[in-house]
């Protein structure tokens, strides 16, 4: 019954999630850009299987995703044994990282590198700087000037790499933390904090997806200076659909893939959680059911979800990209790309868990709402910026550079819990959406404007610049929030101060 429940709030939670994005892509096909009512269908038929795989994806990280990392970051932390967590935290890393079907997406469509290399790179990254983020909430460590040192030796090492894995290296970093990674680390940053008895502690359980975020950049940074950029881009293949029933064998077909996909990804998580609790938790009958009809909830939404956003949301992405490429007045792309970007972030099952966790762990001082403006506003102008690299074939570090440089220099003028959030709010953001849709519609319009040999370069990208707008938007956030209880805390020190000024006589007159 708790279940029913639970599915059905997570239910119009989904659909209050994807029907906006759903009705912009609508009004676009009904106006500027006319597609063929069979790839219209498929599309419709994606956002619905979007609306119930989200909310099975959702249901499952409550109950078994976030519960596990939560047990597995407090067991690991209390046996205070430094090579257990090293090494426990790395094979989570690799093993997660390895799970994620956004970096799947990527992978399939970079031409320069095979799917192997990339994803085994972005893997060992991950589970480096996983290591890395553990010790930091052990050792009570800056995120900040980590940070910036991270940051400062990525671009140093973008001088000496190809501009062609520039883009690619950012976008890894963006699509690692998807919705298999971000409910476990952000679960693993509370167990580990919670054995933390001081006042930071619940503020270093945030930054664990920052940290895990930059480990994917600096890998294929360095994967560029060893390996030869080799390969051409395969534009995305957009389905020969003629009836109803060829959209339903389209569908039926893609299932099975999807099916031992998301099987493949929750296989390792699953085995190592089974191993941990027979050797260690040992959980009671009824937690532990729970936990496995909440990794099987886990399953059925992300093959739901990654049949939705694959079949239904990539080729109408690319096709909508490349009919507005081709017009006279292409530039119309930038306001359509920041109304895209203002919605689409609604519909990461990502950015719900985290939003849901800093509501609860801050109590309720930065609320679901406010994170949600913060990313819709940062990853609309984060899409302006795209688009105008697609117009224009701008590199994107003249974008990122001064980008980051803006967002770490807000660390130091933002609340230390607003820095954290905002940079794992970075990576959440960059999800299944932005990489199945958004990159297809950057691409779309980058060859239909410049040419295929252009798309490496300039529509490549996207994912990045979603991941570096909210570290700013969110900061400023911060930044407000500081200002706004300063003025309320030197308003009630001037009252008090008035009353203080009373005397007793002056009390018993009044």
């Amino acid at each position: 019954m708790r279940h029913t429940s639970l599915l059905n709030d997570k239910m119009k939670e989904s659909i209050s999630s994807v029907l906006p994005i759903t009705c912009i892509v609508l009004l676009l096909c009904f106006t500027i850009a006319p597609i063929p009512n069979n790839m219209l269908m498929s599309f419709l038929m994606g956002a619905a299987l979007l609306i119930v795989g989200m909310a099975f994806f959702t249901v499952g990280a409550d109950t078994a995703m976030t519960p596990i990392g939560n047990k597995v970051g407090t067991c690991i932390t209390r046996s205070k044994n430094i090579w257990i967590i090293v090494f426990a935290s790395f094979m989570l890393g690799v093993i997660i990282t390895v799970s994620e079907p956004d970096l799947t997406v990527l992978a399939n469509q970079v031409p320069t590198i095979p799917n192997a290399v990339i994803i085994g790179t972005v893997a060992l990254g991950v589970g480096v700087f996983l290591v890395i983020a553990m010790l930091r909430i052990l050792l009570g460590i800056s995120l900040p000037t980590l940070l910036i040192g991270f940051y400062i030796i990525v671009f140093v090492l973008a001088l000496f790499v190809p501009a062609d894995f520039w883009a690619v290296a950012f976008d890894s970093g963006g699509v690692t933390t998807g919705p298999m990674t971000v409910p476990f680390i952000m679960a693993l940053g509370v167990g580990v904090s919670s054995i933390r008895s001081d006042r930071h502690a619940a503020g270093d359980s945030f930054g664990l997806v920052a940290l895990c975020s930059i480990g994917p950049i600096i890998a294929v940074l360095v994967l560029g200076l060893i390996y030869p950029a080799e390969g051409t881009y395969v534009p995305v293949e957009i389905p020969e659909i003629e009836t109803s029933k060829d959209m339903i064998i389209l569908f039926a077909r893609a299932f099975p893939t999807y099916m031992k996909e998301v099987g493949i990804a929750l296989a390792p998580i699953a085995l190592f959680f089974a191993l941990f609790d027979i050797f260690v938790i040992r959980l009671k009958k009824r937690p532990l059911l729970k936990i496995i009809s909440g990794l099987g909830a886990t399953y059925i939404g992300l093959v739901l979800f990654l049949t939705g956003v694959n079949v239904g949301f990539m080729p109408c992405g690319n096709y909508i990209g490349r009919l507005i490429g081709e017009k006279s007045y292409s530039p119309v792309l930038i306001p359509i790309a920041m109304v895209i970007g203002y919605f689409i972030v609604k519909a990461e099952p990502a950015v719900h868990v985290l939003n849901k966790q800093v509501e609860e762990l801050t109590a309720g001082s930065i609320p679901e709402r406010a994170m949600e403006l913060s990313l819709s506003i940062g990853v609309a102008v984060s899409l302006a910026l795209a688009m105008i690299r697609v117009l224009t074939g701008i590199s994107v570090m003249y974008f990122l550079l001064p980008g980051y440089g803006v967002a770490l220099a807000l660390s130091f003028a933002a609340p230390k819990i607003f820095t954290s959030i905002a940079f794992d709010s970075g990576g959440v953001a960059s999800g299944p959406m932005t990489a199945t849709f958004l990159l297809p519609f950057a691409m779309g319009a980058c060859e239909a404007i410049g040419g295929p040999e252009r798309i490496v370069s300039d529509a490549f990208g996207v994912v990045a610049m979603v991941a570096m707008t909210p570290l700013i938007t969110i900061q400023l956030l911060g930044v407000e929030y500081k200002f706004r209880t300063r003025k309320e805390q030197a308003a009630r020190e001037r009252v008090y101060s008035k009353i203080s000024a009373y005397t007793d006589e002056d009390i018993i007159e009044l």
